[in-house]
Parts: structure tokens; sequence; C-alpha cells
């Protein structure tokens, strides 16, 4: 019985800048391919490991966030305002966070007006307008009231769902993002 030949993990650097529909971080490698990385934030410098691997795209793995600490940029001091930051990680303790569902919803239409023109407006919905994320969270967000409100991780405005959230077992929705991607 032939023996199967193990494939040796390949890592590549990447400087992550988008999130795709599915909620993926979006970088070009070496090559320049978009790569596709579950877990990766726009910002980010992620070493990834290949998964696989097309003609036109790859998706990875994250192995290493890259990051450097500048304690004297710390916010409230003199220089705060020296350096431009790419992105701001929010640490959490593995041992005591708590796993939430997160949902992020984006414009339900494609169009602004999806009922001008030619053809039944509601077949111009806006594809996954509607992203259901696991994320974890800080374990004083597991027990808020339903419709308490809080920013997260600097994406956006987040309610604790009014039906589905539950102690122990939070649910956030977006209800204002920080970033306007609709296109002008």
């Amino acid at each position: 019985m032939a023996k199967r030949k193990e494939k040796t993990p390949e890592y590549f650097t990447v400087d992550v800048d988008r999130l795709d529909q599915e909620g993926r971080g979006v970088a070009r490698n070496d090559e320049g391919k978009v790569v596709f990385i579950e877990g990766a934030l726009p910002g980010d410098r992620v070493t990834y490991e290949r998964l696989r691997s097309k003609p036109s795209y790859e998706k990875g793995r994250v192995v290493a966030v890259h990051a450097e600490y500048l304690p004297e940029t710390k916010s409230g001091t003199e220089g705060s305002m020296s350096v431009k930051t790419k992105a701001t990680i929010h640490w959490l303790d593995a041992k005591t966070a708590v796993q939430a569902e997160v949902r992020v919803y984006d414009r339900l239409f494609c169009e602004a007006h999806p009922d001008a023109g030619e053809g039944n407006f509601l077949e111009k919905p806006t594809p996954n307008s509607k992203v259901v994320l696991n994320a974890f969270v800080e374990p004083a967000l597991a027990n808020v009231a339903p419709d308490d409100k809080f920013q997260l991780e600097r994406n956006g405005y987040f309610v604790a769902d009014r039906v589905d959230h539950k102690p122990g077992a939070p649910v956030f929705n977006l209800s204002v993002g920080l970033k306007d991607t609709w296109k002008k």
C-alpha cells in the first residue's frame, strides 16, 4: 500500500486591506493572487498558511499577527497624534472570553431605488445582506440586557437582540456601521 505524501505547509505574509461579504480578510500575495483569510481584519499584517490555491485566488488560515507596540503613542498622551494607526487590536483573555453570535447587516437591495425601472424589485436583493459571525466578547457583554447598545471592534454600533439575546448566550445586531461602503 502506497503511503500518502504529506504536504509541507506554505506560509506567506500579507497586509489585509478589506473584508469580503463573508467577513474574511482580503489581501494580495506576492504572486498577485487575491487571498481570503478567515479571522484577519483590515490593517492587519498576518502570516497565513495556504489552505487552497486556485489560478486566481487562494484561501489561508492566520498563523501569526504582526504588530508593534508604541507606548509613547498611547491615547491621551502628547505622542498619540504622532503616528497614524492602521488598526487597533482588542485582545481578549481566552480563559474568560464568551462566545457570541454577531449579525452584520448590509443594504437589503443592490440598487438605491430597487423599485425604479424594469423588473421586480424582489429580484434585486444584495447577496449576503445578513452575515452571521461567531465571535468572542468580553465577559461583561454576556449578561447585558436586551436592547443595550455597544461599539464593538471599531466596526460599528451593535445592539443586544431583543428576542435571541440571553444571559450567557449573547446575540448582537449591527445597527450602524462606522464605514459607509455604498457607492455614491
